[in-house]
C-alpha cells in the first residue's frame, strides 16, 4: 500500500512554483527595461554625433566660403557725394584689400565733411535730422562734399535683429547697384529712424525705402539686402574705424558710433542746433580761404635814376 500524499506538501510545490514564475517575469521585465534604455542611449548619441556632426559643416561651409568684394563706389570705406547729389565712382575693392582714403584737393575751395555714423545710433539720427537739410543745397552747389561711412556699431541692440549691420548692408547695396540715390536713402533711414533696443526696420521696409528714394537695379537691390551681401565688408569696416587712425585727421579712431570731420577737425558742438554745425562749417572754409590764398606780392622799390 502507497503511502498517503500529505496535503501540506503539495500547497508548498505550488507556492515555490509561484515564486519562481514571478522572478522569472521580473528578470524578463528588467531585461526589456535594459534593452529600452540602451537604445535611448545609443539613439541620443546618434543624434547628438549628428547635431555636432551639422555643426562642423556649417562651421566648415562659412569658412570656405569664397570672400565677397566690397561694394563699388566705396574704395574708402566711403561714399563721397558731391556736386548735384553724385557719388564719386570707384571699382569694387578685392577681398581683404585696403581701403583707399578719399584725399580732398588742397588747393580746392570745397569743404569736406565726413560722417561716420550707424543707422540705429539716436545721436547720429539727431545730427542727420538737424543738418542733412541745410546741407543738401551746399551739396548740390559744388561748395561741400559729405562722406558718408555707414558703420556697424549697434549690431547687438536691436533685438537680435541686427538691425544696425542689415542697415548698413543695404547702404552698401544701394551704393553698388544706384550710387545717386545713395543720398536720399541714408537720409530715409534717419528721417524715420527706429528705436535703439527695438528691432528695427525688416528687410522689406528698406528694400521699400530703397526704391522710394529713386534707386533702379531694385531686382538686384532686393536680392542683395536678401543675401546680405555685403555684411561682412561693412563688419570689417566698422572694425577699421574703431581700430583707426582715422585718415586724413588726427583723429586715433572712432569711440562711440559718430564721428564727424570737417576739413580733418572733428565737430564736437551740439547734435540739435543747425546754427553750431554751419559756424564751424563756415570757420573750416574760412580757415582753409585763409590757408590756399594766393599771397600778396610785395612791393618792390622802384630803383632811381
Amino acid at each position: 500500500m502507497s503511502p498517503e500524499t500529505n496535503p501540506d506538501d503539495s500547497r508548498s510545490g505550488d507556492v515555490r512554483a509561484a515564486a519562481r514564475e514571478k522572478a522569472r517575469q521580473l528578470r524578463t521585465s528588467h531585461q526589456r527595461k535594459e534593452r529600452r534604455r540602451r537604445l535611448l542611449i545609443g539613439g541620443g548619441i546618434t543624434v547628438g554625433v549628428i547635431a555636432v556632426l551639422a555643426i562642423v559643416a556649417v562651421v566648415l561651409v562659412s569658412a570656405i566660403r569664397p570672400p565677397v568684394p566690397g561694394p563699388k563706389n566705396m574704395a574708402s570705406d566711403g561714399v563721397v557725394v558731391g556736386s548735384g547729389l553724385k557719388v564719386k565712382t570707384t571699382t569694387a575693392l578685392a577681398p581683404d584689400a585696403q581701403p583707399v582714403a578719399n584725399t580732398p584737393d588742397p588747393k580746392a575751395s570745397t569743404v569736406d565733411i565726413r560722417i561716420y555714423a550707424d543707422y540705429l545710433c539716436k545721436l547720429c539720427g539727431d545730427f542727420q535730422r538737424t543738418n542733412l537739410e541745410q546741407l543738401e543745397p551746399l551739396v548740390k552747389d559744388g561748395a561741400v562734399t559729405v562722406e558718408m561711412h555707414p558703420v556697424a556699431i549697434y549690431t547687438s541692440h536691436s533685438a537680435g535683429t541686427k538691425y544696425s549691420l542689415r542697415a548698413a548692408n543695404a547702404a552698401a547695396c544701394v551704393a553698388n547697384y544706384s550710387p545717386n540715390a545713395f543720398w536720399k536713402f541714408n537720409a530715409s533711414l534717419f528721417e524715420k529712424q527706429p528705436a535703439e533696443g527695438g528691432p528695427g526696420l525688416t528687410d522689406d521696409t528698406l528694400k521699400q525705402r530703397a526704391a522710394a528714394s529713386g534707386a533702379g537695379k531694385t531686382s538686384e537691390i532686393d536680392s542683395c539686402i536678401d543675401d546680405g551681401r555685403f555684411k561682412s565688408w561693412v563688419t570689417t569696416a566698422s572694425d577699421r574705424a574703431l581700430s583707426g587712425p582715422i585718415p586724413n585727421s588726427d583723429v586715433s579712431k572712432m569711440t562711440n558710433a559718430l564721428l564727424v570731420l570737417v576739413n580733418g577737425k572733428p565737430y564736437t558742438g551740439s547734435l540739435t542746433n543747425a546754427d553750431d554745425f554751419k559756424a564751424f562749417v563756415l570757420q573750416a572754409q574760412g580757415d582753409q580761404y585763409t590757408s590756399t590764398a594766393t599771397p600778396t606780392p610785395t612791393p618792390t622799390a622802384t630803383p632811381t635814376k
